[in-house]
């Protein structure tokens, strides 16, 4: 029931500093006061009992209800989701906060056994709505208006009837799943939070390994590069292990289905079309020459090398300000930016600062990265960061309260109503990171600012557009390499290292040992194909912001009605209003021509 989703760039955040001021934590009890409340207890007999009673009420008998009848059906099954999301929501920040618990890692694990024991008997309802008759489906929805309500809903559960398997089988899978995939998941988590490195005589977390790739001295961000290749070498074969099953697992479940290609199943959760998402890749792909590997190599000028290494792809720029940005400055900036834009937007913005809605601080154990978690609509979102106090951090936090203002303003959707697709999902966030780009870069007093900010955005727009991409080709190449056979690790870096040359462009070398450095990138793990929804969100952003910019008259109402929205409405629908359509070819070339653009006035600067 719980998917938390995970970083929003390519896990390479900021380098940081202890002077950051009061960094705020979760206050977690709007979920549950504790893990051994009368709350949980009571939630739990209530969602054991409320299993069981859906189940003999319903079971074989779907196709009988008449259209009022299949509405409380409905009613039912979403509270259920409801209690059932809060405790997992509940369990899994917990979890998050300190991964290396063994207390909280328990929780969690048992409360994802005990929700699946409960849930199992409920597996019956989605494959036998999908053995209702079209037609009778459709009378019943023109009768009932608040049962036609949930149509979104239903289309997307119909979507998966030609994958669905025998009930059988699919009561098997439910009732398995704790030990298959989030079994391998959490192995992967406890992993990576608990690696060690040994930076300079230093001992260090993941978390601020990785930031040491953007520090100022270029020794340090080659010793943290260096470290970080020697312990993922040093974990490889247990990286390629789960890569190897849980890619397996997925093939098997895959075939059984009848499902045409690995990437399928992420297009149906989608709601997008295939061709859409090949348009979109083969976009960027196209632009790869006059996006990345233009910028690189007038970032190679910058720093006064024939060659980047690796370690400098996140360097920050020799003219760039090394302040380090503390908290209330932090708030201050995008609180302004939001507001800025539409007073409504810092109203919903507001609650996260004051009500311990933000995880912000790093701590041993805690998840690396960042994310915006909606737990349930009768609660709020929170918010998870790692903010290490430079402008990129700025940016992530513009990034991650994008999600959370779309998670309330969806949430009046309902709980099955509200979750928007991840192809659509990232457009907030995108767009309250440019909101606060807009904001600094007018505010820029000279060009030196103006240059630094400009180079800053693009990296941002390198990372969530074209290394994304190139995520995504990773992933299609090793699901379809797994179908072969089992993959060693030297066969997994050879993959990886074929799309980062073709990414990234001439001006870079590739040091021994960065062919490992897929093995930290979470999405790969929690999420297959999941990595190409940041391209989406970014080029559909692109497009929505020139909206904005060209006719801003009435934008503001059509944004909110866009986000109310949820997962209520096909992304045509959505985009509609603005004029724009996403399964239009030359839609990502919009915003990939926004990027250029930047590039081209970096170049200008440059004479």
């Amino acid at each position: 029931m719980l998917n938390l989703p995970f970083p929003v760039f390519d896990a390479t955040p900021s380098g940081g500093h202890d002077d950051l001021g009061d960094l705020p934590e979760w206050d977690l009890t709007d979920l549950y006061p504790s893990t051994d409340s009368a709350e949980i207890k009571r939630d739990l007999d209530w969602l054991e009992k409320a299993c069981a009673d859906f189940a003999n009420d319903y079971e074989g008998k779907l196709a009988d209800l008449d259209a009022a009848g299949l509405l409380q059906a409905v009613q039912r099954y979403e509270k259920i989701d409801v209690i059932g999301g809060r405790i997992m929501s509940f369990a899994g920040l917990r979890y998050y906060q300190q991964t290396t618990d063994a207390d909280r890692a328990k929780f969690m694990a048992d409360m994802q056994d005990t929700l699946t024991g409960f849930t199992t008997p409920l597996v019956f309802y989605g494959l036998e709505f999908n053995r209702l008759d079209e037609d009778h489906l459709a009378g019943l929805l023109a009768e009932n208006a608040d049962l036609a309500r949930y149509k979104p809903v239903f289309d997307r559960l119909r979507a998966m009837k030609p994958y669905q398997l025998s009930d059988e089988l699919e009561k098997f899978l439910h009732d398995q799943s704790t030990v298959g995939a989030a079994a391998w998941n959490r192995l992967f988590d406890e992993t990576i939070a608990g690696l060690s490195f040994d930076v300079d005589r230093e001992e260090l977390g993941i978390e601020s390994t990785l930031n040491l790739l953007t520090d100022q001295d270029r020794a340090k961000r080659e010793s943290g590069a260096r470290e970080l290749a020697r312990v993922f070498d040093s974990n490889i074969k247990l990286f390629a292990r789960v890569h190897n099953t849980l890619s397996k697992e997925k093939e098997i479940e895959d075939r059984w289905r009848g499902m045409p290609t690995p990437q399928t199943g992420r297009h149906l959760s989608n709601h997008v079309e295939p061709e859409v998402v090949e348009a979109l890749r083969n976009a960027v792909v196209a632009a790869y020459p006059k996006l990345s590997h233009r910028y690189y190599q007038l970032k190679a000028k910058w720093l006064g090398l024939d060659k980047l290494q690796v370690w400098d792809r996140n360097a920050p720029l020799p003219m760039e300000d090394t302040r380090i940005i503390g908290w209330d400055d932090a708030e201050k900036t995008v609180m302004e930016a939001y507001g800025a834009f539409d007073p409504r937007m810092a109203d919903l913005a507001k609650p996260f600062f004051t009500k311990g809605w933000i995880d912000a601080g790093v701590k041993p154990g805690k998840a690396p990265g960042a994310f915006a978690h909606p737990t349930v609509v009768e609660v709020h979102p929170y918010v998870m960061l790692n903010y290490l106090g430079k402008p990129r951090d700025v940016m992530t936090l513009a990034h991650e309260l994008g999600h959370g203002v779309h998670q309330v303003l969806a949430a009046g959707q309902g709980e099955l109503l509200s979750s928007t697709p991840l192809t659509l999902a990232e457009t907030a966030s995108v767009f309250g990171e440019m909101l606060t780009f807009r904001k600094l870069l007018d505010a820029a007093n000279t060009q030196e600012e103006r240059k630094t900010l400009l180079a800053g955005k693009v990296e941002d727009m390198i990372n969530t557009v074209v290394r994304q991409i190139a995520f995504y080709d990773f992933e299609c190449k090793l699901h379809d390499a797994r179908q072969n056979g089992e993959l060693t690790p030297d066969d997994i870096n050879a993959l990886w290292m074929s799309v980062q040359g073709e990414s990234l462009g001439p001006a870079f070398e590739f040091m021994e040992g960065y062919e490992t450095f897929w093995a930290y990138i979470p999405h790969f793990v929690h999420s297959p194909f999941y990595v190409y929804a940041y391209a989406f969100g970014d080029g559909l952003v692109n497009a929505l912001y020139a909206v904005y910019e060209e006719n801003g008259a009435g934008f503001q109402d059509k944004y909110f009605e866009m986000l109310k929205a949820g997962g209520s409405k096909h992304h045509k629908d959505l985009l509609a209003p603005f004029g724009l359509d996403a399964s239009d070819p030359t839609f990502w070339d919009k915003g990939l021509s926004m990027i250029s653009g930047m590039i081209d006035e970096l170049e200008a600067m440059d004479g």
